[in-house]
């Protein structure tokens, strides 16, 4: 494929932006090359500027539940549109957003809406230090939790496909007041309850861990979780900004039953447009400003625009429930690839949860951030090349999780299942 105009246009950009992009991760550093520029996105399909069409596994990194431009987000947001942009008083729109989020997610009583996953995970943090009094926070390898500070530490996503787990510019004493842990070990959970006794105000989690590949949790690990914060009055905090609305409307609190205290959520509420959320019991919730002594606050939070394509979008996931089919879908794409690879001899795990999954040269189940990291990504950088010149573009690292949207069809999804197993083969 030529690409000649992308390659123009990340030259200008090179000048403009550090490392031509405004999010690490979309400058191919991992997988090599060079990142294109799309023109447009159209249901589960990328349009480059070089007239390239892609499959689209990225999904703008999990919010495109329906694929791109949907006629009936599109819609609401141009009837949103015609009435202004931002007004920076109360809207309707804010109330019909949070009454679904309120009706679907179980532990969520009230919410309090905002701009991005990474303002949502950082209000939690903030809510349930001044909620308990407490300053210390438990969080897991590999997991991230937006480019929050103190949750900066062994973080996934860019932070990891960088190899640079830790950020410079965050100083000693926020990182002191994090303890990082493995995931799926409850053994040095226990530990650091015992060793820090009613100094840890919370535990921030990503229930299934969707920014280093993706990781399930071990039976009665969650309900484990849940188990210790309520012995030593910490508070649990899901972050459902991957997993919300997407393998659930209720997330993974509907389907495991563990119900956190706090929830951090984000990319699908937004339907494609900038928009985060955190809720829970009202007692909690009511702490925040202007009731409580916590402050939160966001010029931009419930955007009319943002609302309204969030509206439809959760609007659409009612009337079809479509999370079955996406499951079958993800299974398809899993077991093809699997034959992929046991035919080649190729050791490969592929974790699966409904639209969710990921790819990990391994021998064994990947179980937690370290064993991630571990596992051979020498080989998904020439998976990724083949893929994209082939016309499936999937996330431009090993550590980032695949997402299926109601768009991709399953001829869609048997088309890029026999390209991803050629270039397996090809391995």
């Amino acid at each position: 494929m030529n690409w000649k105009r992308s390659e123009d246009l990340f030259q200008q950009a090179l000048k403009l932006m550090p490392g031509g992009v405004n999010s690490p991760v979309r400058a191919f550093r991992s997988v090599g090359g060079n990142p294109f520029f799309t023109e447009r996105a159209e249901g589960c399909m990328l349009t480059t500027v070089d007239g390239h069409q892609l499959i689209d596994f990225v999904g703008t990194w999990g919010p495109a539940i329906h694929g791109h431009n949907h006629p009936r987000i599109r819609s609401k947001v141009a009837e949103a549109l015609d009435k202004g942009t931002s007004f920076g008083t109360p809207n309707p729109y804010e109330i019909q957003l949070a009454q679904r989020v309120i009706d679907w997610v179980p532990s969520v009583e009230k919410v309090r809406l905002c701009n991005s996953g990474t303002e949502a995970t950082m209000s939690c943090i903030r809510l349930a230090r001044g909620a308990t009094k407490r300053s210390k926070i438990i969080k897991f390898e590999g997991c991230y939790h937006g480019h929050v500070d103190s949750l900066l530490v062994k973080a996934g996503s860019g932070a990891l496909t960088l190899g640079h787990p830790d950020s410079a510019g965050i100083p000693a004493g926020f990182a002191a007041e994090t303890i990082v842990l493995p995931y799926n070990d409850l053994a040095a959970l226990e530990a650091a309850f015992k060793a820090n006794p009613e100094q840890i105000a919370g535990i921030i989690v990503e229930p299934y861990p969707a920014n280093c590949g993706l990781i399930l949790p071990d039976a009665g690990y969650l309900e484990g979780l849940r188990e210790l914060c309520s012995q030593n009055g910490s508070l649990l905090i899901f972050d459902e900004v991957m997993t919300g609305f997407r393998l659930a409307r209720g997330g993974v609190q509907e389907l495991t039953g563990v119900t956190p205290d706090l929830t951090a959520m984000g990319k699908v509420i937004g339907g494609g447009l900038p928009v985060g959320a955190l809720g829970g019991k009202a007692e909690l919730m009511d702490l925040l400003a202007p009731l409580g002594p916590v402050y939160q606050a966001g010029t931009l939070s419930g955007n009319p625009l943002a609302m309204a394509a969030g509206i439809a979008a959760l609007d659409l996931l009612e009337e079809t429930d479509p999370y079955a089919d996406m499951d079958r879908k993800g299974q398809r794409i899993r077991n093809a690839l699997l034959d992929a690879a046991k035919a080649k001899g190729i050791p490969l795990q592929l974790p699966q949860a409904g639209s969710m999954f990921c790819l990990f040269f391994s021998e064994t189940a990947v179980r937690s951030g370290a064993e991630a990291t571990a596992s051979s990504v020498n080989l998904f950088p020439k998976l990724f090349r083949h893929a994209l010149e082939n016309g499936v573009f999937l996330p431009p690292s090993a550590y980032e999780t695949c997402f299926i949207a109601t768009a991709h069809d399953d001829a869609t999804i048997d088309q890029a299942a026999e390209v991803l197993s050629e270039g397996i083969r090809r391995l």
